[in-house]
């Protein structure tokens, strides 16, 4: 692997010298995401492979190129997963996961992606090779760095390497489903995260809320029996929430309609809007809206309610995430400068003056 760093370094060089932009690309599951994509492109699928995998201390580390999917199976062999659940949405890379920053539906139990980043090796713009964090829990030296990269696009270097924390799986899982109005499914999720329920994932389209139990036999039963409703079939019930992370749901099936993802503080009501097409997650937190709206509105409306929106898929690729105040504009693009002096790694992907 290290004949493909240096093959690597004298192209990142290369292009710093000649400031050509590189387009940084696994298995393009994210090509819809973000704004355009411009430059070069630099395919990182030739470094692959787990770098070190430690059970017992719950820690996985691998290669930028590695399959989500190859990880995911290799923590499964053991009894445990990448709790956050990023979505694959195809062949999904280990640095396209890190670099988008998304998380499935465990997200408002377990907690969001870059809390479970321990560490990184990054490839910066000057093909200078730089390590933050570390391989296990309790070394934290630099572990900011390692968080600051997710989400961020590719716009700051080339993720080598991540590790990750990792948990076990749940003992039990079970999915049942309520037939409540949006009010209604809003309200019994704010009481239900003031209760000491096993609740993992919760969803809610169509005047249909599904939640997920996870957990040890007897908790999940007791909540069971509490929150009543119908008990999914357990197939059922896991091919449910594996679509829901692959966006494989009906709702999501009508490309024609642009899909925003509106993020709210926990407790915000029914947005004030009349839209058939809205799927609510992470306990309310998370709101899916299919809509015609214009841009502005749909970022006004999510303003008014505390939170920002994101274009997630379709409508005009520009202005794809809320647009930043000045003054925090200039810190990303100081981070940018430091990083990528050049500018060379994923040009105007996560925003046009980055």
């Amino acid at each position: 692997m290290e004949a493909v760093l240096t093959r690597w370094r004298e192209i990142v060089q290369a292009a710093s010298a000649n400031r050509t932009g590189l387009r940084l690309r696994g298995g393009g599951s994210k090509d819809f995401y973000g704004e355009p994509a411009t430059g070069e492109l630099f395919d990182t699928r030739d470094y692959r492979g787990i770098v070190g995998y430690e059970p017992t201390e719950l820690v996985v580390t691998a290669r930028c190129g590695t399959p989500l999917a190859e990880l995911e199976a290799a923590l499964a062999e053991r009894g445990q997963m990448l709790a956050f659940e990023p979505p694959g949405f195809g062949d999904a890379t280990v640095g396209g996961c890190l670099a988008a920053g998304l998380s499935g539906p465990r997200r408002a139990q377990a907690g969001p992606l870059r809390d479970f980043v321990l560490g990184t090796r990054l490839m910066d713009g000057r093909g200078r090779i730089m390590e933050f964090g570390g391989q296990v829990m309790k070394n934290v030296a630099g572990y900011d760095i390692s968080r600051l990269l997710a989400g961020s696009m590719g716009i700051l270097g080339l993720v080598l390497e991540v590790s990750f924390k990792v948990l076990p799986r749940p003992i039990r899982e079970t999915s049942l489903r309520l037939s409540l109005s949006q009010e209604e499914a809003l309200t019994a999720v704010t009481r239900w995260r003031r209760q000491p329920l096993p609740v993992s994932a919760t969803a809610w389209e169509g005047g249909e809320l599904t939640v997920r139990l996870s957990g040890a036999e007897a908790a999940v039963a007791t909540a069971a029996r509490t929150l009543g409703g119908t008990i999914l079939e357990d197939r059922e019930g896991e091919r449910f929430w594996r679509d829901l992370r692959e966006q494989q749901l009906a709702f999501f099936g009508n490309g024609d309609v642009p899909l925003w993802r509106i993020s709210v503080p926990a407790n915000t009501g029914a947005l004030p809007i009349e839209a058939a097409d809205i799927l609510l997650e992470w306990h309310g937190t998370q709101r899916w809206l299919r809509t015609d709206m214009p841009a502005r509105e749909v970022r006004l409306l999510a303003r008014e309610a505390g939170g920002h929106a994101t274009l997630f898929r379709g409508g005009e690729r520009a202005d794809i995430f809320e647009p930043l105040p000045e003054p925090v504009m200039a810190l990303h693009q100081r981070l940018k400068a430091q990083f990528d002096p050049d500018g060379i790694f994923n040009p105007g992907r996560l925003y046009r003056d980055l």
